[in-house]
């Protein structure tokens, strides 16, 4: 789709060539595009990342459907209006720890607020996971959120800094995006920090795709996506039957149609209403499974959160696929596929130094990189992860 991108969009004057100089300057995070779209990229987790162009129509819908189903429906009325008031006699402020420095969904809509209110920015800040764990852990206690939300791998991580006593958090509400919320961590993170984890299912091709009702089961939003879960041959799969991928098109974005796009996610579709009574369907997900890893460090064992790894080696100039594998304690080897006409030993130095600097940054130093001749492979159920480990880490 990216090779074809000028033939796919429906405004002739977005062009690749156009969008490509816009996100090459972390500048215009959140900035309107031509004066009127807003630009994000997905994290690649599935191949070469895509550029996705959102019209003020479609920022509408999924930001009303996120308000409604991802809050308001989320909990009985009386506890939704007692969270709202417990928000607002805390401060108001909202955390986001995603990847920052890039055009990426969640920084591009916190940053597009800010523009928009620039007013309301003190109240709503964003936090790196690129950031060493001492730093961000240090803003977070200094900025005292009454709402945080964040990847399942950095929530699992802050409640284990939380847990310590180094995290002095006391949040009302607490969103789960972006990767796989196991049962484990929603555990973990509610007991650490006393109060409810809501997830949700969302990509960066299709918004939100599906809230957590008051019973705790996802609702798929099916007046503005239509989801397939489907086998290997992309042929449907009955109801209660995990999927081996599932396709989305997006209903709300009509100046980049996203049809039938292939996610790489396992979805259950269940058979039986919810308790709850919603009339929207109800799936379970086997979404991104990228793992923490752990290294060692000077003084103390490192985490490394996937996403924030990820992004580091997919920003690299020249650079189709990648996969970081910890192959020993201190041992990280990188497969990788550099784009058509991009030299493989100069897309290798700059990944390499990328990845260097990052493990640096977070106190892992002394990690040795070793550049693997095998290209990024999926596993066998055809799910592709980017970080991984051959053995517990």
């Amino acid at each position: 789709m990216m090779d074809d991108f000028d033939s796919w969009v429906c405004d002739p004057a977005i062009t690749r060539a156009g969008v490509e100089e816009f996100i090459a300057d972390p500048g215009r995070v959140g900035e309107s595009f031509l004066g009127r779209y807003t630009i994000w990229t997905t994290s690649g987790t599935t191949g070469v990342p895509a550029v996705l162009v959102q019209d003020r129509a479609a920022l509408a819908v999924y930001t009303a459907v996120s308000v409604v189903r991802g809050y308001v429906a989320s909990s009985a009325p009386s506890r939704f209006v007692r969270d709202v008031a417990k928000v607002a006699w805390r401060g108001g402020r909202v955390a986001t720890v995603v990847v920052t420095g890039g055009h990426h969904g969640g920084a591009v809509m916190v940053a597009r607020a800010h523009r928009r209110h620039p007013r309301l920015a003190g109240r709503n800040r964003l936090f790196s996971v690129l950031e060493p764990v001492p730093t961000l852990v240090s803003g977070l206690n200094a900025f005292r959120p009454s709402v945080l939300h964040g990847y399942p791998s950095a929530l699992a991580l802050l409640a284990a800094e939380q847990t310590a006593g180094r995290l002095h958090l006391d949040p009302v509400l607490m969103g789960s995006m972006g990767e796989t919320l196991t049962a484990p961590v929603r555990r973990r993170t509610e007991s650490a920090f006393g109060c409810s984890v809501r997830d949700a299912y969302g990509s960066s091709e299709a918004g939100g795709i599906a809230f957590e009702c008051a019973e705790r089961r996802l609702h798929v939003n099916t007046d503005w996506v239509i989801l397939e879960p489907v086998d290997q041959h992309h042929d449907p799969v009955p109801p209660d039957v995990a999927s081996h991928t599932v396709l989305v098109t997006n209903l709300a974005n009509r100046v980049q149609p996203i049809i039938r796009y292939d996610l790489g996610d396992s979805v259950t579709w269940h058979r039986a209403p919810c308790p709850c009574g919603s009339p929207l369907p109800v799936i379970t997900v086997e979404g991104r499974g990228d793992e923490v890893l752990t290294l060692p460090g000077r003084d103390r064992d490192i985490h490394l959160l996937p996403l924030a790894l990820a992004t580091v080696a997919e920003d690299t100039p020249g650079l189709r696929r990648v996969q970081l594998i910890k192959t020993g304690a201190a041992t990280l080897t990188i497969r990788f596929e550099p784009v058509g006409h991009a030299d493989p030993d100069s897309v290798w130095q700059m990944l390499r130094q990328r990845v260097a600097a990052h493990l640096a940054d977070q106190g892992a130093a002394d990690t040795a990189l070793v550049r693997s001749a095998d290209p990024p492979a999926s596993e066998a159920s055809g799910k592709y992860r980017t970080v991984k480990a051959d053995r517990p880490s």
